[in-house]
Protein backbone atom coordinates (compact mmCIF):
# COMPACT_ATOMS: atom_id res chain seq x y z
CA UNK A 1 0.00 0.00 0.00
CA UNK A 2 1.15 3.46 -0.11
CA UNK A 3 2.04 4.05 3.45
CA UNK A 4 4.95 6.38 4.50
CA UNK A 5 6.78 4.54 7.11
CA UNK A 6 10.17 6.18 9.10
CA UNK A 7 9.14 9.37 8.54
CA UNK A 8 9.79 12.50 10.83
CA UNK A 9 7.78 12.61 13.78
CA UNK A 10 5.63 15.51 14.23
CA UNK A 11 4.98 17.95 17.28
CA UNK A 12 2.54 15.92 18.91
CA UNK A 13 4.01 12.51 19.14
CA UNK A 14 3.38 11.74 15.60
CA UNK A 15 4.35 11.83 11.93
CA UNK A 16 3.19 14.16 9.56
CA UNK A 17 3.05 13.30 5.40
CA UNK A 18 2.90 16.33 3.19
CA UNK A 19 3.28 16.40 -0.55
CA UNK A 20 4.16 19.98 -0.90
CA UNK A 21 7.24 19.17 2.15
CA UNK A 22 6.41 22.53 3.37
CA UNK A 23 5.79 23.92 6.61
CA UNK A 24 3.28 20.53 7.84
CA UNK A 25 6.01 17.90 8.33
CA UNK A 26 8.77 15.84 6.01
CA UNK A 27 7.80 13.72 2.90
CA UNK A 28 6.96 10.33 3.08
CA UNK A 29 10.19 7.87 3.19
CA UNK A 30 12.41 7.58 0.14
CA UNK A 31 11.36 3.33 0.88
CA UNK A 32 8.16 4.05 0.43
CA UNK A 33 8.53 6.17 -2.67
CA UNK A 34 10.46 3.21 -3.99
CA UNK A 35 7.90 0.69 -3.56
CA UNK A 36 5.56 2.46 -5.33
CA UNK A 37 8.21 2.65 -8.34
CA UNK A 38 8.41 -0.94 -7.77
CA UNK A 39 4.75 -1.96 -7.44
CA UNK A 40 3.24 -0.43 -10.77
CA UNK A 41 3.13 -3.87 -12.24
CA UNK A 42 0.89 -5.18 -9.78
CA UNK A 43 -0.77 -1.62 -8.87
CA UNK A 44 -2.60 -1.72 -12.05
CA UNK A 45 -4.14 -5.40 -11.62
CA UNK A 46 -5.79 -4.06 -8.26
CA UNK A 47 -6.01 -0.62 -9.07
CA UNK A 48 -9.49 -0.38 -8.68
CA UNK A 49 -9.81 -2.30 -5.27
CA UNK A 50 -6.76 -0.18 -3.87
CA UNK A 51 -8.00 3.29 -5.02
CA UNK A 52 -11.63 2.50 -2.65
CA UNK A 53 -9.53 1.52 0.26
CA UNK A 54 -7.70 4.30 0.66
CA UNK A 55 -10.44 6.80 -0.27
CA UNK A 56 -12.37 4.87 2.31
CA UNK A 57 -10.71 6.35 5.88
CA UNK A 58 -14.23 6.47 7.35
CA UNK A 59 -17.75 5.54 5.99
CA UNK A 60 -21.17 6.40 7.27
CA UNK A 61 -21.52 3.57 9.55
CA UNK A 62 -18.49 4.91 11.73
CA UNK A 63 -19.07 7.68 14.56
CA UNK A 64 -16.32 10.64 12.87
CA UNK A 65 -18.74 12.83 11.13
CA UNK A 66 -17.22 13.63 7.39
CA UNK A 67 -17.16 16.74 6.67
CA UNK A 68 -16.78 18.70 3.41
CA UNK A 69 -16.52 22.66 1.72
CA UNK A 70 -20.46 22.08 1.66
CA UNK A 71 -21.11 21.02 5.20
CA UNK A 72 -18.18 22.45 7.39
CA UNK A 73 -19.45 26.20 7.94
CA UNK A 74 -22.75 24.53 9.33
CA UNK A 75 -21.84 21.89 11.29
CA UNK A 76 -18.85 23.01 12.69
CA UNK A 77 -19.00 26.55 12.58
CA UNK A 78 -22.59 27.37 13.19
CA UNK A 79 -22.30 25.13 15.91
CA UNK A 80 -22.50 25.66 19.80
CA UNK A 81 -20.34 22.27 20.02
CA UNK A 82 -17.04 21.46 20.63
CA UNK A 83 -15.38 20.03 17.24
CA UNK A 84 -12.46 17.77 17.09
CA UNK A 85 -11.08 17.66 13.07
CA UNK A 86 -9.10 15.85 11.63
CA UNK A 87 -7.39 16.87 7.91
CA UNK A 88 -6.06 13.89 6.03
CA UNK A 89 -4.80 12.34 2.88
CA UNK A 90 -6.34 9.10 2.00
CA UNK A 91 -2.96 8.12 0.96
CA UNK A 92 -0.87 8.81 3.80
CA UNK A 93 0.30 6.20 6.13
CA UNK A 94 0.48 8.14 8.97
CA UNK A 95 -3.45 9.16 8.49
CA UNK A 96 -3.90 4.97 7.99
CA UNK A 97 -2.60 4.37 11.38
CA UNK A 98 -4.57 6.81 13.27
CA UNK A 99 -7.70 5.70 11.56
CA UNK A 100 -8.33 2.87 13.95
CA UNK A 101 -7.82 4.96 16.83
CA UNK A 102 -9.76 8.52 15.94
CA UNK A 103 -12.77 6.00 15.44
CA UNK A 104 -12.77 4.75 19.02
CA UNK A 105 -12.33 8.21 20.35
CA UNK A 106 -15.35 9.33 18.04
CA UNK A 107 -17.55 6.64 19.76
CA UNK A 108 -16.48 7.31 23.36
CA UNK A 109 -17.34 10.97 22.85
CA UNK A 110 -20.78 10.79 20.87
CA UNK A 111 -23.11 13.09 22.36
CA UNK A 112 -20.33 15.02 24.33
CA UNK A 113 -17.48 16.26 21.64
CA UNK A 114 -18.69 16.06 18.09
CA UNK A 115 -15.64 14.07 16.02
CA UNK A 116 -15.19 15.19 12.31
CA UNK A 117 -12.66 14.51 9.23
CA UNK A 118 -11.66 16.05 6.58
CA UNK A 119 -9.91 14.55 3.05
CA UNK A 120 -7.90 17.66 2.55
CA UNK A 121 -6.06 16.19 -0.07
CA UNK A 122 -9.69 15.98 -1.68
CA UNK A 123 -11.10 19.35 -0.50
CA UNK A 124 -7.37 20.91 -0.48
CA UNK A 125 -9.53 24.78 -0.21
CA UNK A 126 -10.92 23.89 2.96
CA UNK A 127 -7.48 22.36 3.89
CA UNK A 128 -5.91 25.86 2.96
CA UNK A 129 -8.40 27.89 4.73
CA UNK A 130 -6.81 26.24 7.89
CA UNK A 131 -3.39 25.99 6.72
CA UNK A 132 -3.11 22.68 6.73
CA UNK A 133 0.56 21.53 5.25
CA UNK A 134 0.69 18.37 6.41
CA UNK A 135 -1.35 15.23 7.26
CA UNK A 136 -2.74 14.25 9.75
CA UNK A 137 -3.09 17.93 11.02
CA UNK A 138 -5.57 18.04 13.59
CA UNK A 139 -7.38 21.06 15.20
CA UNK A 140 -9.90 21.82 18.06
CA UNK A 141 -13.20 24.20 17.23
CA UNK A 142 -13.76 25.95 20.52
CA UNK A 143 -15.29 28.63 21.84
CA UNK A 144 -14.28 30.98 19.19
CA UNK A 145 -14.76 28.54 15.88
CA UNK A 146 -12.69 31.24 14.08
CA UNK A 147 -9.80 30.76 15.64
CA UNK A 148 -8.96 27.00 15.76
CA UNK A 149 -5.97 25.58 17.92
CA UNK A 150 -3.75 22.86 16.51
CA UNK A 151 -4.28 19.85 18.22
CA UNK A 152 -0.62 18.65 19.62
CA UNK A 153 -1.39 15.54 21.69
CA UNK A 154 -0.49 11.95 21.17
CA UNK A 155 -2.32 9.92 18.02
CA UNK A 156 -3.71 7.58 20.66
CA UNK A 157 -7.61 7.33 21.48
CA UNK A 158 -7.03 7.56 24.84
CA UNK A 159 -4.85 10.90 24.59
CA UNK A 160 -7.14 12.29 22.00
CA UNK A 161 -10.40 12.02 24.42
CA UNK A 162 -8.15 13.39 27.35
CA UNK A 163 -7.66 16.27 25.01
CA UNK A 164 -11.09 16.89 24.12
CA UNK A 165 -12.46 16.65 27.94
CA UNK A 166 -10.19 19.01 28.96
CA UNK A 167 -10.86 21.55 25.94
CA UNK A 168 -14.53 20.91 26.86
CA UNK A 169 -14.38 21.69 30.29
CA UNK A 170 -12.14 25.09 29.28
CA UNK A 171 -15.06 26.21 27.16
CA UNK A 172 -17.62 25.26 29.65
CA UNK A 173 -15.51 27.80 32.01
CA UNK A 174 -15.25 30.25 29.58
CA UNK A 175 -18.92 29.99 29.16
CA UNK A 176 -19.94 30.35 32.84
CA UNK A 177 -17.41 33.86 32.55
CA UNK A 178 -19.55 35.38 30.07
CA UNK A 179 -16.16 35.03 27.95
CA UNK A 180 -17.35 32.45 25.11
CA UNK A 181 -17.55 34.14 21.45
CA UNK A 182 -20.82 34.79 21.21
CA UNK A 183 -22.98 33.99 18.52
CA UNK A 184 -25.34 36.15 16.25
CA UNK A 185 -28.45 34.40 14.41
CA UNK A 186 -26.84 31.01 15.71
CA UNK A 187 -23.75 32.10 13.89
CA UNK A 188 -20.42 33.00 15.79
CA UNK A 189 -19.56 36.68 15.62
CA UNK A 190 -16.18 37.15 14.13
CA UNK A 191 -12.97 37.26 16.24
CA UNK A 192 -12.68 39.93 18.31
CA UNK A 193 -10.04 42.64 17.22
CA UNK A 194 -10.58 45.57 19.96
CA UNK A 195 -13.54 46.96 18.47
CA UNK A 196 -17.26 47.13 19.15
CA UNK A 197 -18.77 45.13 16.64
CA UNK A 198 -22.15 46.31 17.67
CA UNK A 199 -22.18 48.89 14.86
CA UNK A 200 -21.67 46.42 11.78
CA UNK A 201 -24.30 44.49 10.64
CA UNK A 202 -23.77 41.14 9.79
CA UNK A 203 -25.74 40.22 6.44
CA UNK A 204 -26.37 37.04 4.81
CA UNK A 205 -27.68 35.41 1.46
CA UNK A 206 -30.88 35.70 2.65
CA UNK A 207 -30.61 39.13 4.00
CA UNK A 208 -28.51 40.75 1.86
CA UNK A 209 -31.05 42.30 -1.15
CA UNK A 210 -33.63 43.03 1.63
CA UNK A 211 -31.54 45.37 3.98
CA UNK A 212 -29.35 46.55 1.35
CA UNK A 213 -30.75 46.13 -2.50
CA UNK A 214 -33.57 47.85 -1.29
CA UNK A 215 -32.10 50.40 0.94
CA UNK A 216 -32.19 54.65 0.16
CA UNK A 217 -29.38 54.57 2.60
CA UNK A 218 -25.61 54.03 1.68
CA UNK A 219 -23.99 50.53 2.18
CA UNK A 220 -20.36 49.76 2.69
CA UNK A 221 -20.29 45.93 2.83
CA UNK A 222 -16.76 43.41 3.43
CA UNK A 223 -17.00 40.26 2.15
CA UNK A 224 -14.70 38.40 4.69
CA UNK A 225 -13.07 35.09 5.26
CA UNK A 226 -12.67 34.25 9.27
CA UNK A 227 -8.82 32.50 8.35
CA UNK A 228 -8.07 36.04 6.76
CA UNK A 229 -5.02 37.89 8.57
CA UNK A 230 -5.63 40.84 6.38
CA UNK A 231 -9.24 40.49 7.40
CA UNK A 232 -8.36 40.16 11.13
CA UNK A 233 -6.09 43.13 11.02
CA UNK A 234 -9.21 45.38 9.25
CA UNK A 235 -11.28 44.20 11.68
CA UNK A 236 -11.14 46.73 14.46
CA UNK A 237 -10.62 49.69 12.12
CA UNK A 238 -13.96 48.79 10.40
CA UNK A 239 -15.72 48.23 13.92
CA UNK A 240 -14.60 51.60 15.20
CA UNK A 241 -15.69 53.55 11.79
CA UNK A 242 -18.54 52.29 11.84
CA UNK A 243 -19.78 53.13 15.22
CA UNK A 244 -18.13 56.97 14.17
CA UNK A 245 -20.35 56.67 10.90
CA UNK A 246 -22.98 55.40 12.07
CA UNK A 247 -23.38 58.66 14.58
CA UNK A 248 -22.16 61.42 11.70
CA UNK A 249 -24.46 60.11 9.70
CA UNK A 250 -27.39 59.69 11.40
CA UNK A 251 -27.12 55.74 10.01
CA UNK A 252 -27.24 57.20 6.83
CA UNK A 253 -24.44 54.90 5.72
CA UNK A 254 -23.84 51.53 7.44
CA UNK A 255 -21.18 49.54 7.13
CA UNK A 256 -21.73 45.79 7.29
CA UNK A 257 -19.64 42.37 6.70
CA UNK A 258 -20.60 39.33 4.77
CA UNK A 259 -18.77 36.06 6.09
CA UNK A 260 -17.76 34.83 2.07
CA UNK A 261 -17.28 31.48 3.35
CA UNK A 262 -20.21 30.85 4.17
CA UNK A 263 -22.57 33.14 2.31
CA UNK A 264 -21.01 32.10 -1.22
CA UNK A 265 -24.02 32.67 -3.08
CA UNK A 266 -23.48 36.80 -2.90
CA UNK A 267 -19.83 36.25 -2.77
CA UNK A 268 -20.20 34.60 -6.45
CA UNK A 269 -23.17 37.09 -7.01
CA UNK A 270 -20.50 40.02 -6.68
CA UNK A 271 -16.81 38.13 -7.97
CA UNK A 272 -15.13 38.20 -4.93
CA UNK A 273 -11.42 36.59 -5.49
CA UNK A 274 -9.79 37.85 -2.44
CA UNK A 275 -10.07 38.72 1.15
CA UNK A 276 -11.14 41.10 2.39
CA UNK A 277 -13.50 42.63 -0.63
CA UNK A 278 -14.97 46.15 0.20
CA UNK A 279 -17.77 47.26 -2.12
CA UNK A 280 -20.09 50.25 -2.25
CA UNK A 281 -23.70 49.90 -2.84
CA UNK A 282 -26.37 53.21 -3.49
CA UNK A 283 -29.72 52.49 -4.57
CA UNK A 284 -29.92 52.48 -8.30
CA UNK A 285 -25.93 52.39 -8.93
CA UNK A 286 -24.19 49.20 -9.47
CA UNK A 287 -21.89 48.46 -6.84
CA UNK A 288 -18.19 49.94 -7.23
CA UNK A 289 -15.16 48.60 -5.30
CA UNK A 290 -13.66 50.92 -2.35
CA UNK A 291 -9.99 51.04 -3.08
CA UNK A 292 -8.85 53.47 -0.39
CA UNK A 293 -6.68 53.26 2.83
CA UNK A 294 -7.92 50.56 5.71
CA UNK A 295 -7.44 52.41 8.24
CA UNK A 296 -10.62 54.08 10.54
CA UNK A 297 -10.09 57.69 9.91
CA UNK A 298 -9.48 56.50 5.63
CA UNK A 299 -12.87 54.12 6.04
CA UNK A 300 -15.01 57.56 7.73
CA UNK A 301 -13.60 59.70 5.52
CA UNK A 302 -15.07 57.65 2.34
CA UNK A 303 -18.29 57.49 4.40
CA UNK A 304 -18.65 61.42 5.01
CA UNK A 305 -18.01 61.71 1.35
CA UNK A 306 -20.80 59.25 0.36
CA UNK A 307 -22.88 61.02 2.94
CA UNK A 308 -22.13 64.44 1.75
CA UNK A 309 -22.76 63.43 -1.98
CA UNK A 310 -26.10 62.35 -1.12
CA UNK A 311 -27.25 63.93 1.82
CA UNK A 312 -29.80 66.93 1.30
CA UNK A 313 -28.48 70.35 2.55
CA UNK A 314 -28.54 71.35 6.30
CA UNK A 315 -31.64 72.83 7.70
CA UNK A 316 -31.22 76.71 8.80
CA UNK A 317 -32.97 77.24 12.24
CA UNK A 318 -34.10 80.14 13.83
CA UNK A 319 -33.54 80.06 17.60
CA UNK A 320 -37.51 80.60 18.99
CA UNK A 321 -36.99 78.66 21.56
CA UNK A 322 -34.25 76.90 24.10
CA UNK A 323 -34.93 73.43 22.90
CA UNK A 324 -34.15 74.67 19.09
CA UNK A 325 -30.62 75.56 20.15
CA UNK A 326 -29.71 73.07 22.40
CA UNK A 327 -30.95 70.31 20.15
CA UNK A 328 -29.35 71.68 17.54
CA UNK A 329 -25.93 72.46 19.02
CA UNK A 330 -25.92 68.75 21.36
CA UNK A 331 -26.32 67.04 18.10
CA UNK A 332 -23.26 68.44 15.84
CA UNK A 333 -19.80 68.93 16.13
CA UNK A 334 -20.03 72.32 15.68
CA UNK A 335 -23.47 74.78 15.59
CA UNK A 336 -22.66 78.21 13.55
CA UNK A 337 -24.74 80.74 14.91
CA UNK A 338 -25.45 83.89 13.09
CA UNK A 339 -27.46 87.25 14.84
CA UNK A 340 -28.82 88.97 11.73
CA UNK A 341 -29.84 92.71 11.86
CA UNK A 342 -33.11 93.58 12.81
CA UNK A 343 -36.19 93.28 10.13
CA UNK A 344 -36.74 97.02 10.13
CA UNK A 345 -33.32 97.60 9.34
CA UNK A 346 -33.00 95.21 6.66
CA UNK A 347 -36.51 94.56 5.08
CA UNK A 348 -37.74 91.11 4.42
CA UNK A 349 -35.01 91.23 1.28
CA UNK A 350 -31.56 92.27 3.25
CA UNK A 351 -32.45 89.15 5.75
CA UNK A 352 -32.84 86.64 2.73
CA UNK A 353 -29.74 87.86 1.12
CA UNK A 354 -27.88 86.87 4.24
CA UNK A 355 -29.84 83.74 4.89
CA UNK A 356 -28.66 82.75 1.30
CA UNK A 357 -25.29 83.26 1.81
CA UNK A 358 -25.82 80.96 5.27
CA UNK A 359 -27.26 78.32 2.89
CA UNK A 360 -24.49 78.24 0.45
CA UNK A 361 -22.08 78.15 2.92
CA UNK A 362 -24.20 74.90 5.04
CA UNK A 363 -24.02 73.21 1.27
CA UNK A 364 -20.36 73.81 1.00
CA UNK A 365 -19.67 71.94 4.11
CA UNK A 366 -22.80 69.85 4.54
CA UNK A 367 -19.95 66.99 5.01
CA UNK A 368 -18.94 68.79 8.49
CA UNK A 369 -22.38 68.34 9.73
CA UNK A 370 -22.38 70.80 11.16
CA UNK A 371 -25.38 72.37 13.00
CA UNK A 372 -26.87 76.06 11.69
CA UNK A 373 -28.87 78.54 13.59
CA UNK A 374 -29.74 82.59 13.87
CA UNK A 375 -31.54 84.77 15.52
CA UNK A 376 -32.86 88.44 15.15
CA UNK A 377 -30.69 91.38 16.69
CA UNK A 378 -32.04 91.77 20.25
CA UNK A 379 -33.81 88.55 20.15
CA UNK A 380 -31.43 86.75 22.44
CA UNK A 381 -29.89 89.42 24.11
CA UNK A 382 -28.18 87.13 26.48
CA UNK A 383 -26.63 84.56 24.15
CA UNK A 384 -24.74 87.78 22.14
CA UNK A 385 -23.58 88.52 25.52
CA UNK A 386 -22.40 85.06 25.93
CA UNK A 387 -21.09 84.76 22.84
CA UNK A 388 -18.92 88.24 22.60
CA UNK A 389 -21.18 89.55 19.93
CA UNK A 390 -22.54 93.16 19.51
CA UNK A 391 -18.90 94.50 19.57
CA UNK A 392 -18.38 94.11 15.78
CA UNK A 393 -22.03 95.18 14.76
CA UNK A 394 -24.37 92.86 13.09
CA UNK A 395 -24.68 90.83 10.95
CA UNK A 396 -22.64 88.85 13.34
CA UNK A 397 -21.42 85.23 13.26
CA UNK A 398 -19.88 82.20 15.78
CA UNK A 399 -18.98 79.23 15.73
CA UNK A 400 -19.82 77.22 18.64
CA UNK A 401 -18.84 74.29 20.59
CA UNK A 402 -21.34 73.38 23.15
CA UNK A 403 -19.56 70.23 24.07
CA UNK A 404 -16.39 71.93 24.96
CA UNK A 405 -18.32 74.99 25.77
CA UNK A 406 -15.99 77.18 23.40
CA UNK A 407 -16.62 79.60 20.42
CA UNK A 408 -14.76 81.19 17.66
CA UNK A 409 -16.24 84.89 16.03
CA UNK A 410 -15.90 85.86 12.56
CA UNK A 411 -13.46 88.88 12.24
CA UNK A 412 -13.79 89.20 8.38
CA UNK A 413 -16.84 89.96 6.44
CA UNK A 414 -20.42 88.79 6.71
CA UNK A 415 -19.81 87.55 2.63
CA UNK A 416 -19.12 83.92 1.32
CA UNK A 417 -15.75 84.77 1.27
CA UNK A 418 -15.40 85.66 4.81
CA UNK A 419 -17.32 83.15 6.15
CA UNK A 420 -15.67 80.83 3.95
CA UNK A 421 -12.00 81.80 5.02
CA UNK A 422 -13.63 81.32 8.85
CA UNK A 423 -14.95 78.04 8.43
CA UNK A 424 -11.89 76.72 6.56
CA UNK A 425 -9.61 78.12 9.49
CA UNK A 426 -11.92 76.15 12.02
CA UNK A 427 -12.07 73.01 9.80
CA UNK A 428 -8.23 72.35 10.04
CA UNK A 429 -8.25 73.69 13.84
CA UNK A 430 -7.04 77.12 13.40
CA UNK A 431 -8.53 80.17 14.81
CA UNK A 432 -8.84 82.34 18.02
CA UNK A 433 -11.44 80.39 20.39
CA UNK A 434 -12.92 81.51 24.19
CA UNK A 435 -15.02 79.74 26.40
CA UNK A 436 -19.11 80.55 26.09
CA UNK A 437 -19.51 83.32 28.88
CA UNK A 438 -21.00 81.43 32.20
CA UNK A 439 -19.61 78.50 31.04
CA UNK A 440 -23.00 77.36 29.64
CA UNK A 441 -25.79 78.53 27.23
CA UNK A 442 -27.97 81.70 28.90
CA UNK A 443 -31.97 81.56 29.03
CA UNK A 444 -33.40 81.51 25.89
CA UNK A 445 -36.16 83.75 25.15
CA UNK A 446 -39.41 82.01 23.10
CA UNK A 447 -40.14 84.30 20.11
CA UNK A 448 -42.60 84.14 17.55
CA UNK A 449 -40.38 82.90 14.44
CA UNK A 450 -40.20 85.36 11.48
CA UNK A 451 -42.98 85.35 8.93
CA UNK A 452 -40.85 85.76 6.06
CA UNK A 453 -42.27 89.69 5.71
CA UNK A 454 -40.72 93.16 5.83
CA UNK A 455 -40.78 94.55 9.72
CA UNK A 456 -43.64 97.62 10.13
CA UNK A 457 -42.84 100.06 12.56
CA UNK A 458 -44.97 99.49 15.83
CA UNK A 459 -48.52 102.15 15.87
CA UNK A 460 -48.28 104.84 18.36
CA UNK A 461 -51.24 105.58 20.41
CA UNK A 462 -52.83 109.21 19.24
CA UNK A 463 -52.55 111.53 22.88
CA UNK A 464 -55.90 113.95 23.20
CA UNK A 465 -54.20 117.38 24.11
CA UNK A 466 -57.68 119.00 24.35
CA UNK A 467 -57.36 118.70 28.08
CA UNK A 468 -54.08 120.56 29.23
CA UNK A 469 -54.27 124.13 29.56
CA UNK A 470 -51.66 125.45 27.05
CA UNK A 471 -51.55 128.81 28.88
CA UNK A 472 -50.34 127.73 32.49
CA UNK A 473 -46.91 125.79 30.28
CA UNK A 474 -45.21 129.05 30.32
CA UNK A 475 -46.26 130.00 34.09
CA UNK A 476 -43.17 129.05 36.47
CA UNK A 477 -44.73 127.64 39.86
CA UNK A 478 -43.06 129.53 43.10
Amino acid sequence: MRGGHGGARGAGGAGHASRGGGGGGSRESGAAMGVRGVGRLWWGTVSCTLFLAVNSLYSASDDVIELTPANFNKEVIQSESLWLVEFYAPWCGHCQRLTPEWKKAATALKGVVKVGAVDADKHQSLGGQYGVRGFPTIKIFGANKNKAEDYQGGRTSDAIVEAALSALQSLVKERLSGRSGGYSSGRQSRESGGGDKKDVIELTDDSFDKNVINSDDVWMVEFYAPWCGHCKNLEPEWAAAATEVKEQTKGKVKLAAVDATVNQMLASRYGIRGFPTIKIFQKGEDPVDYDGGRTRSDIISRALDLFSDNAPPPELLEIISEDVLKSTCDAHQLCIISVLPHILDTGASGRNSYLDVMLKMAEKYKKKMWGWLWTEAGAQSDLESSLGIGGFGYPAMAAVNARKMKFALLKGSFSEQGINEFLRELSVGRGSTAPVGGGAFPKIHSVEPWDGKDGELPVEDDIDLSDVDLDDLGKDEL
